[in-house]
C-alpha cells in the first residue's frame, strides 16, 4: 500500500496547520499532490488504465479548487504552499 497512516500523518505534520487538523486546505492539497504523483507514475507504466486516469483527473480538479479557494481567501498561504510543493502557477 502506497499511502499508509504514517505517511498521511507525516504529510499533515509537514504541510498542514497542525498534525491533528487533517481538514486544512494546505494538508489536503499536499495529500492530493502525493496521490497525483503516485497515480501519474502508475499511468506511465499502465497506459490503458482508464479508471485510474479518471481518478487522476478528479484529484487534479479537487486540488485546483482548493488552490483557487486559498488564492481567494489567503493569498500568502497560497503562495507558501505553491512554493513548498513546487507546483506551477
Amino acid at each position: 500500500m502506497y499511502l499508509t497512516t504514517e505517511k498521511k500523518q507525516e504529510i499533515f505534520e509537514k504541510y498542514g496547520v497542525s498534525a491533528t487538523n487533517t481538514g486544512s486546505a494546505e494538508g489536503q492539497i499536499a495529500l492530493f499532490s502525493f496521490r497525483i504523483s503516485h497515480l501519474t507514475e502508475h499511468l506511465k507504466v499502465n497506459k490503458k488504465d482508464f479508471g485510474t486516469q479518471r481518478a487522476l483527473i478528479g484529484l487534479v480538479g479537487k486540488r485546483r479548487s482548493l488552490l483557487d479557494y486559498l488564492k481567494r481567501k489567503h493569498i500568502d498561504r497560497y503562495r507558501a504552499i505553491i512554493k513548498d510543493l513546487n507546483l506551477r502557477k
